[in-house]
């Protein structure tokens, strides 16, 4: 029976060669390891390791990575895990210590990059609902590594750094100061959007919005990641966060009723937009877009959350989760001197096969061939924070002051989102 890499060869030709090689370069397939909570059917793992096992579609064709899975660590293994058997089935071995899966089992550093997925698990909560994913102890295991063996190579981060301000803080200074390419994040600014529009570059911009499905400490990161990833290319690039108020049950449904920012609400103009965008609106029995009056919407969101922010710079943010309403994640921006909002839907294609997690991994891909993250570490240090402070205020029902979250970037004018 052929196996996987005599078939690869055989087909190769068929195959997408990598977007990020130029003719000129070496062709070595490089030595990807893969650090994770858990590896099992709908996990993170299963959505982005096994994009470097088997490859994926990217620009209408099927693409395989320059790199072999050589070493993996998994730090739980329920009763349903598929390691074992990606192992056994790709040849790749599973190590007992994160330094024994980067040195391949040696005494030095036998990898030439580094997959770190701390998503899914069983895994303590805190005081105020944090999952306590081990993601700063994996960053700090690999690290241990790069500084021992004197060596250091490209690492990607699924989803926020850290669910401790302090740690996720430490993790960015540290990648800049040992210079290694540091990439983090979900797949959302890099998913397709319908329609196809981006923040323009150099934008004066008022207020913003993400309306979202989901529940507190993990689809709201992805929704105020929506945010953050137009929100960058504003004019003067980014400065900071100044405060977060969060928001639960009629204390929502008041807020609303304000009627806008200044009175302590949202622009009514943005949500209307968010809806709009929205394929998954939902609607009373036997009908099709009906607009959702404020009375229904309080009847179908039962456990509703936001997060009112404001910018260093004077801009103002809004993410609202809203189950029953929604179950897509759609964006608007008051531009300045504009009279409609700047509107689009953020597209998740359907599981299993999840394309938006391939978009991902070709960004992680990118890092880990030419050494240079295509988007700076900060728009998820920052987004990690404002999630933090808005499950503070939640827990605390105050403003959490965050004069520390003045993180500073630019992006550039380029588009990194899917179109093709």
């Amino acid at each position: 029976m052929i196996d996987r890499r005599a078939f690869l060869a055989t087909v190769g030709s068929g195959l997408a060669a990598s977007p990020f090689l130029t003719a000129a370069e070496p062709t070595r397939r490089k030595r990807l390891a893969i650090v994770t909570t858990e590896w099992r059917f709908h996990s993170h793992a299963w959505h982005m390791g096994e994009r470097f096992l088997v490859g994926y579609p990217i620009k209408g064709q099927w693409h395989q990575p320059p790199l072999d899975v050589v070493a993996a660590y998994v730090d739980q293994t329920p009763e349903n895990d598929l390691s074992r058997s990606r192992s056994k089935e790709f040849g790749f071995p599973i190590y007992p210590s994160i330094a024994e899966a980067l040195r391949c089992g040696g005494d030095k550093l036998a990898v030439d990059a580094v997959l770190v997925i701390g998503e899914h698990g069983d895994y303590p909560r805190n005081d105020i609902g944090q999952k306590e994913y081990p993601r700063y102890r994996f960053f700090k295991d690999v690290v241990k590594v790069f500084k021992e063996d004197g060596k250091s190579v490209p690492m990607f981060n699924d989803k926020h750094l850290s669910w401790k301000w302090s740690w996720a803080k430490e993790m960015v200074d540290t990648a800049r100061e040992m210079n290694f390419p540091y990439l983090a994040g979900s797949s959302l600014p890099v998913t397709w959007r319908m329609p196809s529009v981006e923040m323009p570059h150099g934008a004066e911009v008022d207020e913003v919005m993400c309306l979202a499905m989901g529940g507190v400490d993990s689809y709201d990161f992805h929704a105020l990641e929506v945010i953050q990833c137009m929100a960058e290319r504003r004019k003067g690039g980014e400065t900071g966060v100044a405060w977060v108020e969060g928001l639960q049950g009629d204390d929502v449904w008041k807020a609303m009723k304000k009627g806008s920012w200044k009175d302590g609400g949202w622009d009514p103009q943005l949500f209307e937009s968010c809806l709009t965008r929205s394929q998954t609106l939902s609607q009373p029995t036997n009908f099709s877009h009906r607009h959702p009056t404020p009375q229904k919407i309080q009847e179908w969101v039962k456990e509703p959350t936001v997060y009112r922010f404001q910018y260093n710079d004077g801009l103002k943010g809004t993410m609202l989760l809203m189950n029953g309403l929604v179950k897509d994640f759609t964006f608007a921006a008051q531009l300045r001197g504009e009279k409609k909002p700047l509107s689009t839907l953020f597209y998740l294609p359907p599981t299993p096969n999840v394309t938006y997690s391939a978009e991902l991994m070709s960004k992680a891909e990118e890092t880990f061939v030419t050494g240079k993250a295509p988007y700076p570490v900060e728009r998820t240090l920052l987004t990690g924070g404002i999630l933090e402070a808005g499950m503070q205020s939640l827990a605390s029902g105050k403003r959490t002051e965050t004069p520390y979250m003045n993180v500073r970037y630019e992006v550039g004018r380029k588009s990194l989102f899917a179109r093709k």
